[in-house]
């Protein structure tokens, strides 16, 4: 019969701070793929100065 393991024996692996670092890294990298995805499609679905393209209201 194999002997016991004490629990810190018996772990996977290190708790501390790498798993940390990498799920706030992972957040960080999120919100800026976010923010540029927000910054692009506001810049691509603002209609340009000149475009006169539409129906007027004031000539009606």
């Amino acid at each position: 019969m194999p002997k016991p393991l004490p629990p810190e024996k018996a772990r996977q692996g290190k708790l501390g701070r790498p798993v940390l670092v990498v799920l706030i890294a992972a957040l960080v990298l999120a919100m800026v793929v976010w923010a540029g995805v927000e910054f692009w499609g506001e810049r691509i679905d603002t209609p340009a100065a000149d475009d006169a393209g539409g129906i007027s209201t004031d000539s009606n």
